[in-house]
């Protein structure tokens, strides 16, 4: 006897619960570590969003110092943003896929999971609430402490309360397993490597061994913050298409006493009681002044024939355009009818139109970034459609055609790069120099460019000898601000880098040279949720080589001039180290008692040394 097979659905964080490998929470070491970079990135982006340079200071203190790791440690992640409003806090800490990273815009995180995710991974391994402490004004603190019911995905609030404070702000605070003698080369790399590319910030960590390190701002101006964008032609997709025509659709309104009110009030019968007669002589009367819900509400009640009094004991269900038909439910006989509607009424266009959405061409124009009228006319006609076709009359086999070709057509303009806020060449090449106090730095940043229909910019920057040891190339990988610390081996800068001959770069495998490469994307293609390593899209693969190639000849061109410099210095050792037994063994040949002025001759060398240098 076989059993039945039950299904179920679970949560959000219950899934997450079940595969945390996915988010990077796969072992106290790689926990910990994604854990503070969670915490760290969310502060980060909330003051870039605000405009504010940022002050973030993270700390690690183990519970019990004595244990052996991996052992429970308290994470602290404070900063000097915005802080969250106090009703939207329980939300934002204790549900998972909550947040405010849905946008189309560029941002640090992507998901609104990850900060929940170290919440949530803290609440399994230790048990213990997080502790959040929010600030909007500076003046009052909102101060929660929470579980997360990983079944239901809600928040179970354990205290609340609201104290008095000196800073606006948000501290989080969670408990949780962790490994930081494996870690801890990674939290310090990670620290030093955002400071570096988030020149702006200032960044302190307090470690368990009770080290601090500082990194203090050296520039004082931020990039421009992103903005949300409208969805660009090439990035779309059926799902997607699928999605907005929601929002292109003007709901049929909820009949109910408020609705009713309206319709009375605007058509000037709020105290009469009328027939229906009555009241559509009023609606012929006033059609041009009425809101869109009421006419509408109007169109609905010339097809039923019905007054106030029995509008109100329906519910409309559905209306039928194919067989123009208008479905409701009627209360009173606890049953589904139906009426015709006459494609001749002067209400039927109103109706199919609420129900159907916008044109095709109307859709194109306001829905997607820079489509204008005439590219929407010309893509119509490139995907065989017809322009005033509505776009919620479209079957499953138009909606896959209009994918298709909004994704083929070659005219649209390329992706909007507003919604980017790259860090820009001077900060980027500030930080490179103070980092690393190269003998040679330069930096690019690529035009706008996008894949998928999003769009993205490489920024890249190159740093060679002074106090860079040698050994080997080393590449520092960032996008949207994120050091990318694991995983590096599948990804596509290091593909790129690989891949070039340096040696007609005039640099050898283990000179003191070091990379740095910054994408910032709406959506980086990352290859996994734990967000470490970037697929090699042609489209960014071809723009990190010309960023490199330009960086590299130009790096060519300062070994060939150190090339000359070296010869020089060459010369002018061998010039003094003979030329002064020359001059003494001239002066014996010739009898007489004074040596030649040779200095000069020793000088020279060195002179051209300068110059060339």
């Amino acid at each position: 006897m076989s059993s039945k097979e039950s299904f179920n659905q679970i949560s959000p964080s219950e899934f997450f619960y079940r595969n945390r490998d996915l988010a990077g929470f796969s072992n106290p070491t790689r926990s910990l570590y994604t854990a503070v970079r969670e915490f760290v990135e969310n502060s980060l982006d909330a003051c870039d969003h605000s405009g504010v340079l940022a002050d973030v200071h993270m700390s690690i203190k183990a519970v019990d110092k004595d244990k052996p790791d991996p052992k429970q440690y308290i994470l602290t992640v404070k900063d000097n943003g915005p802080g969250i409003e106090s009703k939207h806090v329980p939300l934002a800490f204790g549900t998972v896929l909550y947040g405010s990273k849905f946008g189309l815009k560029q941002a640090r995180g992507m998901f609104g999971l990850g900060a929940t995710m170290a919440i949530l991974y803290g609440q399994i391994t230790t048990n213990r609430p997080v502790i959040v402490k929010s600030s909007t004004d500076g003046k009052i603190q909102d101060e929660y402490e929470m579980l997360l019911d990983i079944q239901k995905n809600k928040p179970v609030i354990l205290k609340y309360e609201k104290k008095e404070t000196k800073s606006a702000g948000l501290t989080v605070s969670i408990c949780l397993d962790g490994d930081y003698s494996k870690a801890g080369s990674k939290i310090r790399d990670y620290v030093y490597q955002t400071s570096l590319i988030t020149p702006y910030a200032t960044i302190t960590f307090d470690d368990p061994k009770g080290e601090k390190f500082r990194y203090t701002k050296i520039v004082r101006s931020m990039p421009p913050s992103p903005t949300i964008i409208r969805p660009h032609p090439h990035g779309i997709d059926v799902e997607t298409i699928r999605r907005m025509l929601l929002d292109t659709h003007y709901q049929i309104p909820t009949v109910d006493d408020s609705m009713i009110s309206k319709v009375r009030k605007e058509l000037g019968l709020a105290k009469k009681n009328v027939d229906y007669s009555q009241i559509m002589k009023k609606v012929e009367k006033k059609w041009k002044t009425l809101t869109r819900p009421v006419r509408v509400v109007a169109a609905i009640m010339s097809f039923l024939k019905m007054d106030f009094d029995k509008l109100s004991k329906i519910r409309i269900e559905e209306v039928d355009v194919g067989n123009k038909k208008l479905i409701y439910w009627d209360f009173g006989e606890s049953q589904s009818n139906s009426v015709d509607m006459d494609p001749e009424s002067p209400y039927y266009k109103q109706l199919t139109n609420t129900v159907q959405g916008e044109t095709l061409t109307s859709f194109l124009t306001k829905r997607f970034q820079r489509v204008g009228p005439t590219t929407a006319v010309k893509f119509v006609e490139y995907a065989k459609f017809k322009p005033e076709q509505r776009i919620g009359t479209m079957t499953n086999q138009e909606l896959v055609k209009l994918s298709d070709a909004l994704q083929t057509f070659d005219e649209f303009m390329s992706p909007d790069p507003s919604c980017l806020a790259p860090l820009g060449e001077e900060p980027l090449d500030k930080g490179i120099e103070r980092f690393f106090e190269p003998d040679f730095h330069a930096v690019i940043q690529r035009g706008a460019s996008a894949y998928s229909g999003f769009p993205f910019i490489i920024e890249m920057g190159i740093a060679y000898g002074g106090k860079i040891s040698s050994g080997k190339i080393n590449v520092f990988r960032f996008a949207n601000r994120i050091p990318l610390l694991y995983d590096e081996g599948s990804d596509v800068v290091l593909k790129v880098v690989n891949e070039t001959d340096w040696g007609r770069y005039k640099v050898k495998n283990d000179s003191p040279l070091v990379i740095v490469s910054h994408i910032c994307s709406t959506r980086v293609p990352y290859k996994t949720v734990g967000k470490e390593n970037v697929a090699d899209r042609p489209e960014i693969e071809r723009e990190l080589r010309l960023a490199l190639q330009f960086l590299s000849r130009k790096l060519s061109s300062f070994m060939s001039k150190k090339g000359q410099a070296d010869m020089a210095k060459k010369r002018a050792n061998l010039y003094s180290k003979y030329i002064p037994l020359i001059a003494q063994f001239s002066t014996e040949l010739s009898g007489k008692k004074k040596e030649p002025n040779y200095k000069k001759m020793i000088k020279e060398p060195n002179v051209i040394e300068e110059k060339t240098e």
